[in-house]
């Protein structure tokens, strides 16, 4: 199939177009020791595509760089959120609430020593996992799980797996 090259850039770059605007839009909560980041539920779309992987890379690096993140968070929140979308694309076969927990893990792990080292916030370690896993949680657990429900009910177009096929 010639286009589904074309289907997977579409995909991809819908995707990192809506974090960095769930992220910019956001931003007052997006970022620091105690963050809701909106954009994560995002992180629940490598169950319906593999583009979604590169997509939520993409969108963080400029969700961050927009956001006036400092060069080690750029790209070490970037690589958590990869290393997430592709553990939820790993574990599309299960449920959304098994699937959402990579990126939720990736981000507790990361975040915190991000955190500490590249803005010197004193908080303990633990304390941010445990903010940055809140956040998460809902961001990428409640609002992701939500998020998977609507678009697997109704099949939004961009990602019906028989799409490509038609072309």
């Amino acid at each position: 199939m010639k286009n589904k090259g074309v289907l997977f850039i579409a995909q991809a770059g819908i995707i990192a177009a809506l974090y960095v605007t769930l992220t910019y839009v956001f931003a007052a909560i997006s970022f620091g020791e105690v963050q809701l980041r909106i954009a994560e539920a995002l992180t629940i779309l490598p169950m319906f595509t593999p583009a979604a992987i590169p997509g939520l890379f993409v969108g963080c690096i400029i969700g961050n760089a927009m956001g006036g993140a400092v060069l080690p968070d750029i790209i070490c929140g970037s690589l958590a959120t990869l290393a997430g979308a592709y553990g939820t694309w790993m574990l599309r076969s299960k449920s959304p609430m098994i699937a959402c927990l990579p990126p939720i893990i990736a981000n507790m792990i990361v975040v915190p020593f991000v955190l500490r080292y590249a803005y010197a916030v004193s908080l303990p370690i633990w304390f941010m996992a445990l903010t940055v896993g809140a956040g998460e949680v809902l961001g990428c657990g409640i609002l992701g799980c939500v998020l998977y429900f609507a678009v697997n009910k109704n099949r939004v177009a961009i990602f019906k797996p028989d799409m490509s096929e038609n072309n």
